[in-house]
């Protein structure tokens, strides 16, 4: 906030500073916030119009259907089916294989959350000749995917399935839910933003479901709390788990296009013509 404090104003990288009510009011100078991403819930926007903040977020991705989460996905659906990041250090370390992998071709992929990167996702296991089963809210799934899915539920079928019986397991996912996960089950969450209730990949649920081997592999991506620093987090610790720090998003044209729009902001703002305005309300003041 020291840093902050003579700032007129500000360009925030996606979700990764939080601007409560308090640190509002220690930046007695600021009137404009860029926001790089589309979520503001790390904002108070309440607090921004009452000061005259005017805050601008960004556009949607128009970076066509395999998006660079998408991508991390896959990569680490790969890495973890193949046990590539232990192959790596132990040849490193003077070893030979010491592992067997498993294939792609002829399993189940289960995506949770069938919105444009649970799709594409989909699409590039239809490619790997998997069978792809889909949850999703009512209005994602109404949309048409091409055949993308050899089964499509709904979220609210899938909770009612929950209390009848354990939910099949699925052989590799681009999920967060893991009730009645095998241990053949592995497990790939990169998707940011709200959780629903026990759904959480990342927190003590999860660790203990994976001491226990249901799910066998985890791989993470993202983290309730973030950053994590100093290896402060519970899964870091388990060998059956592949965790990166929120690399989904971090790919050069990305970021680009990201700063390139906020930098468009902050120009039209000092024109006196602020676009892509979150809060119109405090414009005015």
């Amino acid at each position: 906030m020291h840093a902050a404090g003579g700032c007129t104003a500000l360009v925030l990288t996606q979700q990764r500073v939080a601007l409560t009510r308090a640190m509002i009011a220690q930046l007695p100078d600021l009137r404009f916030i860029a926001q790089t991403g589309r979520n503001t819930d790390h904002l108070d926007l309440a607090a921004c119009t009452e000061r005259g903040i005017v805050v601008s977020v960004g556009r949607r991705s128009s970076s066509g259907p395999y998006s660079t989460t998408a991508e991390l996905a896959w990569a680490l659906i790969l890495a973890s089916l193949r046990h590539l990041p232990l192959e790596v250090e132990r040849l490193r370390t003077g070893h030979w294989q010491a592992t067997t992998g498993t294939r792609l071709f002829g399993r189940t992929l289960g995506v949770y959350a069938f919105g444009n990167i649970g799709a594409a996702v989909a699409r590039v296991g239809r490619a790997f000749g998997m069978e792809v089963v889909c949850w999703g809210r009512e209005a994602s799934l109404a949309r048409p995917r091409r055949g993308l899915c050899r089964r499509i539920l709904s979220r609210s079928l899938l909770r009612r399935r929950r209390r009848a019986q354990p939910a099949p397991a699925a052989a590799t996912g681009h999920a967060r839910s893991r009730d009645g996960c095998g241990p053949g089950a592995h497990e790939a969450g990169c998707a940011a933003g709200q959780h629903e209730p026990g759904g959480d990949h990342r927190g003590r649920g999860a660790t203990a479901a994976l001491q226990r081997g249901r799910p066998g592999f985890a791989a993470v991506d993202v983290y309730e709390e973030e950053p994590v620093i100093g290896a402060a987090h519970p899964l870091l610790g388990l060998p059956n788990v592949l965790c990166t720090p929120h690399l989904g998003y971090a790919e050069l044209g990305t970021l680009e296009a990201l700063y390139a729009v906020a930098v468009e902001q902050l120009l039209a703002f000092a024109a006196g013509t602020p676009c892509d305005v979150a809060n119109p309300g405090a414009a005015g003041r």
